[in-house]
């Protein structure tokens, strides 16, 4: 096998041991030591493949990015009859999308609070390739902004939509880990929609 082929097999075993690892343990799971000895390679050959174990992580919550913006993608093309009177498919489909991003941060709780609790050393930049990963996402969200606000400009747009994100996932966050209150599951997705909707409807009324 050449070497190009045994270190690309080598990272891709490597990332999948790390993504099993955060879905069982968190970001504690990933250490070095224990890596290796789950795939079978010495520790050293670790860093032939990546730089450290912060650009492995990232590795991890990019492909934790890419299953989220599947589900995303999968909420925004559903039609269905808006949710409340008078309501748009703009804003049905930013509420789909919150609920969307609710379960999958339910259901993976682990991976997707790696995404937020991963910290690079100081001194140390996040890579442009997982900026673009993270802010791709954003688009989403900007697409049914610009149908309700049309003559908004691209970055004002921009900025509204990481405001809107901000707001559902303070929320999520809150409800999932019961920083102020236990909501159960059916309450949280009621509070999700109620705030989405009243948001949604709200940049609506800017130009009407």
């Amino acid at each position: 096998m050449e070497t190009a082929e045994r270190r690309r097999n080598l990272k891709e075993s490597l990332i999948d041991a790390a993504e099993e690892e955060i879905a069982a343990q968190g970001l504690r799971g990933v250490r070095a030591r224990a890596l290796a000895d789950r795939i079978g390679c010495a520790v050293g050959a670790i860093y032939n493949v990546v730089a450290d174990l912060d650009e492995l992580v990232m590795l991890v919550n990019a492909r934790t990015l890419a299953a989220l913006e599947a589900d995303l993608l999968a909420a925004g093309h559903i039609r269905e009859p808006a949710g409340g009177p008078g309501d748009d498919a703009a804003i049905e489909r930013l509420r789909r999308m919150a609920l969307a991003y609710l379960e999958f941060a339910s259901a993976r709780r682990p991976r997707w609070r790696a995404v937020f609790e991963h910290r690079l050393p100081p001194g140390k930049s996040v890579p442009q390739w997982y900026r673009d990963e993270q802010m791709r996402l954003f688009s989403y969200v900007e697409q049914p902004i610009a149908e309700l606000l049309p003559g908004l400009s691209e970055e004002r747009r921009s900025l509204l939509a990481r405001s809107l994100f901000s707001a559902v996932h303070g929320l999520i966050t809150l409800g999932l880990e019961e920083k102020l209150q236990a909501l159960d599951p059916a309450a949280l997705r009621e509070q999700v929609t109620l705030v989405v909707s009243a948001i949604g409807r709200g940049l609506r009324e800017q130009i009407t």
